[in-house]
């Protein structure tokens, strides 16, 4: 299993996962770095996965369809995605390049955002959109709070060794942000560290394990006394619950300036 992040637009990853049953793409916000990839090992893209109806995620999938026009084109219930061959949502399996993906609902970002998991121990992938980023989550532009906690809390469960493959390279950003809400955290310090020496060489900082968003991200530590603590005295008031404090740190990261 080859799995590689195709930078496209200003900041999109692209994610291309090649197996000896064939390869799958998803997201692809521009068809151009998928088509040069496939032109450069000689391969054909058979499955295309979107998390989300945004333009900079499905806005190359037409012209990989006329590339390839037995491409198969899994998404969420949403219309306004107009080039899926088949719409899918919580609970149901896609299987492409010979692997198996369970789909999961993960309202927030966008009310109909999908992420799709690959169960396989070590080996386990969550390609999850725009929901969760690297030290931090997105923004929330037609979802609610509590929605996107929920959601977060959903992908929050799933194995520690999970690769977590997110839509942006967002990393550092996020780091400036994270370090001013746990300026203590040694796993976030370390985290911040070496995604720095990674953009540096001009790599990827993406994927990640979940085990170390679990110790490093704000948004997912929203039940932590340090987090707590910190979006409370920036809000001015105590908060009633792990929502609740996500709420104030999601709105609190929206006015960041870093």
């Amino acid at each position: 299993m080859q799995l590689q992040a195709l930078p496209a637009l200003a900041d999109n990853y692209i994610w291309l996962l090649r197996t000896g049953d064939g390869a799958l793409v998803v997201d692809p916000g521009d068809a151009a770095p998928v088509l040069a990839a496939a032109d450069a090992g000689g391969f054909a893209v058979d499955a295309v996965l979107l998390t989300h109806h945004h333009h900079d995620h499905v806005g190359g999938t037409a012209q990989l369809h006329a590339r390839w026009p037995g491409l198969e084109v899994h998404g969420p219930h949403d219309t306004r995605i107009t080039t899926t061959t088949r719409r899918v949502g919580n609970g149901d399996t896609v299987r492409a390049a010979g692997l198996a993906f369970d789909v999961i609902e993960v309202p927030g970002h966008t009310t109909s955002h999908i992420a799709f998991f690959h169960e396989a121990g070590a080996e386990s992938l969550l390609f999850c959109g725009d929901t969760l980023f690297s030290l931090g989550c997105g923004r929330l532009f037609e979802g609610s709070a509590a929605q996107m906690h929920d959601s977060l809390s959903r992908l929050a469960a799933l194995p520690g060794p999970t690769r977590v493959c997110c839509g942006h390279e967002y990393t550092l950003s996020n780091a400036a942000f994270a370090r001013v809400v746990d300026p203590d955290n040694p796993a976030l310090r370390r985290r911040t560290e070496e995604a720095k020496a990674m953009r540096d060489d001009a790599r990827p900082t993406l994927p990640g394990t979940l085990a170390e968003e679990l110790a490093c991200n704000p948004f997912l530590r929203c039940d932590q006394p340090a987090v707590v603590a910190a979006v409370e005295r920036h809000a001015g008031q105590p908060l009633a619950d792990a929502t609740a404090v996500f709420a104030g740190l999601r709105r609190w990261k929206d006015g960041f300036a870093g």
